[in-house]
């Protein structure tokens, strides 16, 4: 089986289980977090439903500077509310499903390098970058279903039933 087609099918699975994730979130809490070091709800939130955009960016670009020189010229509107998270998923899925259309198992050997103020601070094959992002989303996907349970909103089937959510999915 060729890499893009293991990826595509990965990427559905994990968006389905991703929007249930982001349909709970409640809202009016963006700035709060279980602890001084922790990463407000929000932005967890926010990060969560941009992940699948990252493979488009991946698959499309052959870096990504964190910390460019001039400054970033990124700037994202928050998003508030479970349906613009959940727009937010269904935008970066698109993307992504598209750049892993158009790409094959070749492209996807080749380098991407992950820079910081234009120091390389990883340099990996496409495919392992992708893989990466998966665990990377699954990792914080986690962290958002915890927030959901310490703000008393149900917590979703994931990769198998939840207290709040028996169904096997």
């Amino acid at each position: 089986m060729k890499l893009t087609e293991i990826f595509k099918t990965q990427l559905e699975d994990e968006a389905g289980r991703t929007r249930r994730a982001l349909e709970r979130t409640p809202e009016g809490r963006d700035d709060w977090k279980p602890h001084d070091k922790s990463m407000p709800l929000g932005r967890l939130a926010m990060l969560v439903a941009g992940m699948p955009s990252w493979l488009s960016l991946i698959i499309n670009k052959d870096d990504l500077d964190l910390s460019p020189p001039g400054g970033s010229n990124f700037s994202q509107k928050p998003l508030r509310t479970p349906a613009e998270l959940v727009q937010a998923l269904d935008e970066g899925v698109a993307q992504a499903r598209e750049a892993l259309a158009k790409t094959n198992d070749e492209h996807l050997m080749k380098p991407w390098r992950l820079l910081v103020a234009g120091k390389v601070v990883n340099e990996s094959p496409r495919h392992v970058v992708v893989r990466d992002t998966f665990m990377h989303l699954a990792h914080h996907r986690g962290q958002l279903t915890v927030y959901l349970r310490l703000n008393n909103s149900p917590v979703p089937a994931i990769y198998g039933p939840s207290a709040d959510d028996a169904t096997f999915s």
